[in-house]
């Protein structure tokens, strides 16, 4: 299934519409922008009034309608999905973000459980909401920011101590499901997308009171530049600061390896002596 390129779009005119969460600031907004400028038409979701004016006072040649929800709730979630059901979105950009990094036996509750629905509900409702439509049109595009500490599970906490147990798994499903769908939507027109860039220069890490000004970071719209590449290029996992992707490969063929490595029978290690 070929897609119709940017040029196309505004030939058309303005007739594509991107639903982009978290839009207000950082990786979102640098996604409203871009989209904004290739001819899209933008839903732009964030839990700040003022910010999303702010985003669509910038775009003043774009039709910017500007959805306020908190994608930690249950009413948020599904407050933007009923939207993506209900209109003709042909690119959902789930971007949303809340880190709350902490140890696990030290994170409350009630962050634990907003962590989750931004992370790991949301992009799954609004996907299961878009979808239909997209398969309906035989067209349409979903990307799911994670982030590289996806595949940071195994990793010893001395050599990354700002890793935390919830975040990281969060952003693991995202991988996960983003393959899943890719496999299933594939012959159905749909482009899936899990972007996971590293350290970003937004105010994602100020929010959560650390200090990151000395650390080395890619710019939101590197970012949405190696997203949108990816895609041209059909990438299903996007990694902007990681030269060799034959390392991404290896991981997902080792991946698959082991699962299909599975037998009806108990290993040997696990029988007694």
């Amino acid at each position: 299934m070929t897609h119709p390129d940017n040029t196309q779009d505004r030939r058309n005119g303005r007739n594509r519409l991107a639903l982009v969460t978290g839009a207000s600031s950082g990786i979102g907004g640098a996604f409203a922008r871009r989209l904004g400028a290739d001819g899209y038409n933008i839903v732009a979701v964030g839990r700040r009034r003022d910010r999303l004016e702010e985003l669509a006072a910038a775009l003043p040649d774009v039709k910017v309608i500007s959805l306020v929800a908190d994608l930690g709730t249950e009413a948020g979630v599904e407050a933007v999905a009923d939207v993506c059901a209900r209109e003709e979105i042909t690119m959902l950009v789930n971007n949303a973000g809340v880190a709350h990094y902490m140890p696990f036996t030290e994170l409350p509750a009630n962050k634990a459980s907003e962590l989750l629905h931004v992370k790991v509900v949301a992009p799954t409702m609004l996907a299961r909401a878009a979808a239909p439509g997209m398969v309906a049109r035989s067209e349409g595009t979903i990307i799911n920011v994670s982030g590289m500490l996806a595949f940071s599970g195994p990793a010893p906490i001395e050599t990354l101590p700002l890793r935390r147990a919830v975040y990281t798994g969060a952003l693991a499903h995202i991988v996960a499901l983003s393959q899943a769908l890719h496999e299933e939507l594939k012959t159905q027109g749909l482009r899936i997308q899990a972007l996971c860039p590293g350290v970003v220069a937004t105010e994602f890490h100020e929010r959560q009171g650390l200090d990151l000004s000395a650390v080395p970071r890619m710019s939101a719209d590197d970012v949405v530049t190696a997203s949108l590449r990816g895609l041209a290029i059909g990438e299903v996992l996007c990694a902007p600061g990681v030269e060799r992707v034959d390392l991404l490969d290896a991981v997902f063929k080792a991946e698959l390896v082991a699962f299909a490595a599975q037998a009806p029978r108990l290993a040997e290690r696990y029988r007694a002596p």
